[in-house]
C-alpha cells in the first residue's frame, strides 16, 4: 500500500496525461490516493420493487422483460426519442429515452433487465423517463457514485478504481496493528478498500466504512497530539502568583464560577513547566474577554507584553474600547493596530517595539513583518475559527515561546472541540453572567413581513434600537434579499427613523462612522450583513429581524442573535423564511426553541454532521475523506481513547507503528504543518 502512494496514476490502464490531470483535480494524483478517493454515495440495486407496487415519484429498481423492439421517432427540436414497454409478468411499465441512438441495440426484445429511475404514470400505466439499466445477470447490487469532475464521469472513476485494486499486493501491509484491529473489532485494510468501493451487501459496506472512519479519526488524533507535544515548549518565563485577585477588584461585576475556573486553569498553565496552549470556548455573552483580560494582567505585571488578534476591525475596535477602559485606569498602556500606513499606525508599531504599549489589540496587521515586540509574553486569538493555525503560530513567533490563549464564541460540542482543537487544552464557559435577558424568537413567512415591521416599530417607540440582517449586499439570481434593495424599503416603512447600512465592502472609515452612530444611539436601525456577527456590543439594541434565515447555519444564527439582549431590556429576534425543505424548517424550529448555544451546537451537529459544522472547513486541519457524519461521533470517542493509549505508551515510536506514522504524515502534509516530526 505504501508504494502505491508513490505510483503515478498514469500507470493505470486507460489513464493518460489528460485524464491524470482530471484525477489530480479530484485529489488523486497517485494510485494510492485513488484508492482513498471514496464514493460520495451508493445506488442500491439490491431491492427489486414489483412494478405494480412502484409508488409515484419514488426512485426504485424494477425487473422487466422487454416486450417488442423499442420504437423510434423524431420530436420537436430534432431530438431522438425511443419508447418501449417492459413487464415483470404481473404488470407493465412504459419506458422513454431521449437522444440515445444505441437503445435498440442495448435493449433486446425478450431479454430481462433491471431499470432504476423515478416512477411516473402514463395514463394508468407506471412509467420511467431515461432510467439507468443493466442486464439482470450483470447488475451490481450496490453501485458506487464518485465525486466526478467535468470530463471524468463516475463510471470511468469506478473502472480506474477496479484497476487500482488489482494492483494491491496479496499480503497488504496494514497501518493499523493487529492489536488495534482486534481490540476495536475492525476489519483488515484490504477488505475495507475492496468493500468501500464495491460492496456486495450493505453489511459489507458498513464493516468497511467503520474501519476506515476509525482509522481516519485515529490518525487525526495522533497527529494533533504530536502537534500539541511540539507546542509544549519549555516555559522560559513562568508567571507565578496564583489567581489574580487584584485584577478582579477592577471589575464592575462578579466573575461567574466558569470564568473563575478558566482563569485558574490558565494561570496554573502559565506557572508550570511548559507554555500555556489553551482554548476558552463559551456561548455569546459568557465573558471570554474578562478571562482574557485576567490572564493578560499577571503577564503584563511581570514585565512582558500581551497581544490580542481579532478577525475584523469591528471586533478589534470593540475589544480595544472595553479592555483599555478597564486596564488603562490601572496603569496598563493599551494600543490598537488595524493595518494601514497612517501616522497613528506607525506610532502604534513604535510603541509595540519599544514596550511602551503593554497590551496591543489588532487584526491580521499584528503578524506583519513591520511589527516587532519588545518582549511578547502572551498571544490571544479571538474567534479562532476565522484564523488558520499558521496565523496563530506566526503571531507566537514574534516572541520567545509566549503563552497562547485561543477564544471561540462558537459553542462546539466537547467531542468535536477535541477534534477541531486537538492541539490545545480546553476550558469551557458554560454559564452566563446574571442579568442576561432571554431572547424571544419568532419564525414567520415573508407575507407577514409588514406585521413584523410593526413589531419592530414598537421597540423603536420605546427608545430601543434594532438590526435588520440581509444575506446579500447586492441582488443576484438566487432571489435572496439584498441590502441594496432592502434599505430603501426600510426607510419607506419607518419614516422619520434614522437607518444606516453596514457591510464588509465599506471602507474602514465608513464602517467606523456607521458603527459609532449606532453605538451613540443616533442611528436607530442598522441594516447589515453578517458583518455584525462579531464585535457589535450595543446594550440598547433589543430587536433583530433576519431575512432568508434558512441560508444561515444554526451557529451563525446564534452569533447574530447574540448581538441583542446585551442590556437590561427584553429582546426579540424575528426569523423570516419561505423555506419548505424539511431539514431547513427543522433547523429553524430548533433555533426558535432555545437560547442555549451548546444545545444549538449539538442540534447543528446532529443535523449537518461535523463535516459541515464550521461552515467553511476549519483552517489548519487536514481534510477528512470519509469521517464526518453525525453517526460517527461514538466512533470518534473510541478513536480518541485509542490514540491516547498509543501515545501515552510510547508505542507510536515502535516498528509496529511505522505505517501508522506514514499515514499521519500523509494526512497532515497538505496542511503545511511543520510540527509533525515523526
Amino acid at each position: 500500500m505504501q508504494t502505491l502512494f508513490d505510483t503515478d496514476i498514469q500507470k493505470l490502464k486507460g489513464v493518460g496525461k489528460k485524464r491524470a490531470e482530471l484525477f489530480a483535480k479530484l485529489g488523486a494524483p497517485t494510485v494510492g490516493d485513488l484508492l482513498r478517493l471514496y464514493p460520495r454515495d451508493y445506488q442500491d440495486w439490491s431491492e427489486i420493487t414489483p412494478i405494480a407496487e412502484a409508488g409515484i415519484d419514488e426512485v426504485c429498481v424494477v425487473r422487466g422483460q422487454v416486450i417488442g423492439p423499442p420504437t423510434e421517432q423524431r420530436i420537436r427540436g430534432g431530438k431522438l426519442m425511443h419508447r418501449c414497454t417492459v413487464t415483470d409478468g404481473e404488470a407493465d411499465m412504459k419506458l422513454t429515452f431521449f437522444n440515445n441512438r444505441y437503445i435498440p441495440s442495448l435493449l433486446k426484445e425478450g431479454e430481462t433487465y433491471l431499470f432504476r429511475g423515478r416512477v411516473g404514470f402514463t395514463g394508468r400505466t407506471p412509467s420511467m423517463v431515461s432510467p439507468e439499466f443493466a442486464p439482470q445477470d450483470r447488475a451490481a447490487e450496490i453501485v458506487p457514485i464518485y465525486p466526478a469532475t467535468q470530463g471524468l464521469a463516475t463510471r470511468s472513476i469506478a473502472q480506474a478504481v477496479k484497476n487500482a485494486l488489482a494492483m494491491l499486493p496479496d499480503a497488504l501491509e496494514d497501518p493499523l496493528p493487529a492489536e488495534v484491529r482486534e481490540r476495536h473489532k475492525l476489519c483488515y485494510l484490504g477488505y475495507a478498500l475492496e468493500n468501500i468501493h464495491f460492496p456486495k451487501t450493505r453489511e459489507d459496506l458498513e464493516i468497511a466504512r467503520r474501519r476506515l472512519v476509525f482509522e481516519e479519526f485515529l490518525v487525526l488524533q495522533l497527529g494533533l497530539m504530536e502537534i500539541k507535544s511540539g507546542n509544549r515548549q519549555e516555559n522560559l518565563h513562568p508567571i507565578p502568583g496564583g489567581f489574580p485577585e487584584d485584577f478582579t477588584r477592577l471589575l464592575p461585576f462578579k466573575l461567574t464560577g466558569a470564568q473563575q475556573r478558566a482563569i485558574a486553569e490558565g494561570v496554573k498553565d502559565m506557572a508550570g513547566p511548559a507554555t500555556m496552549n489553551r482554548l476558552v470556548q463559551g456561548d455569546v455573552g459568557s465573558g471570554k474577554t474578562a478571562v482574557a483580560a485576567a490572564l493578560c494582567w499577571p503577564v503584563i505585571r511581570s514585565g512582558r507584553q500581551a497581544a490580542l488578534m481579532a478577525p475584523t476591525e469591528i471586533l478589534a475596535a470593540q475589544h480595544y474600547k472595553s479592555l483599555s477602559g478597564l486596564l488603562e485606569p490601572a496603569g496598563i498602556r493599551c494600543g490598537l493596530l488595524t493595518g494601514g500606513a497612517g501616522a497613528e499606525q506607525r506610532r502604534a508599531r513604535q510603541g509595540i517595539s519599544s514596550g511602551e504599549i503593554e497590551l496591543v489589540i489588532g487584526t491580521h496587521a499584528l503578524i506583519s513583518e513591520k511589527v516587532e515586540f519588545k518582549e511578547l509574553g502572551l498571544v490571544i486569538t479571538d474567534e479562532q475559527h476565522r484564523f488558520g493555525v499558521k496565523q496563530r503560530m506566526a503571531l507566537a513567533q514574534k516572541g520567545a515561546s509566549p503563552h497562547m490563549l485561543v477564544m471561540s464564541a462558537t459553542p462546539i460540542p466537547r467531542t468535536l472541540a477535541l477534534m477541531a482543537y486537538g492541539d490545545l487544552d480546553v476550558s469551557v464557559l458554560d454559564e452566563l453572567p446574571p442579568g442576561r435577558q432571554e431572547i424571544a424568537t419568532y419564525l414567520i413567512a415573508p407575507d407577514k413581513r409588514k406585521r413584523a415591521f410593526g413589531y419592530v416599530q414598537r421597540f423603536l417607540d420605546e427608545g430601543r434600537q434594532g438590526y435588520l440582517i440581509c444575506p446579500l449586499i447586492e441582488g443576484d439570481e438566487s432571489g435572496m434579499i439584498s441590502l441594496e434593495e432592502y434599505l430603501p424599503k426600510v426607510r419607506q416603512a419607518f419614516p422619520g427613523v434614522e437607518a444606516a447600512a453596514l457591510h464588509g465592502r465599506m471602507k474602514p472609515a465608513e464602517k467606523e462612522q456607521v458603527m459609532s452612530g449606532f453605538a451613540r444611539g443616533d442611528t436607530k436601525l442598522l441594516v447589515a450583513t453578517t458583518v455584525v456577527e462579531v464585535g457589535m456590543d450595543v446594550p440598547n439594541a433589543a430587536i433583530m429581524l433576519i431575512e432568508n434565515a434558512e441560508r444561515y447555519g444554526l451557529s451563525q444564527l446564534h452569533q447574530l442573535r447574540g448581538r441583542i439582549g446585551r442590556g437590561k431590556y427584553q429582546s426579540a429576534c424575528i426569523l423570516i423564511s419561505a423555506a419548505k425543505n424539511p431539514e431547513s424548517v427543522e433547523r429553524l424550529k430548533v433555533f426558535k426553541s432555545t437560547n442555549d448555544g451548546f444545545a444549538i451546537a449539538d442540534a447543528d451537529l446532529k443535523l449537518r454532521g461535523p463535516g459541515d459544522f464550521f461552515g467553511q472547513r476549519q483552517h489548519g486541519l487536514p481534510q477528512l475523506k470519509i469521517a464526518g457524519t453525525s453517526m460517527d461521533m461514538e466512533l470518534l470517542r473510541e478513536a480518541q481513547k485509542c490514540a491516547r493509549r498509543i501515545y501515552r505508551s510510547g508505542a507510536l515510536e515502535g516498528c509496529d507503528h511505522k505505517l501508522l506514522r506514514d499515514e499521519i504524515r500523509r494526512l497532515f502534509e497538505k496542511t503545511g504543518s511543520e510540527r509533525i516530526a515523526l
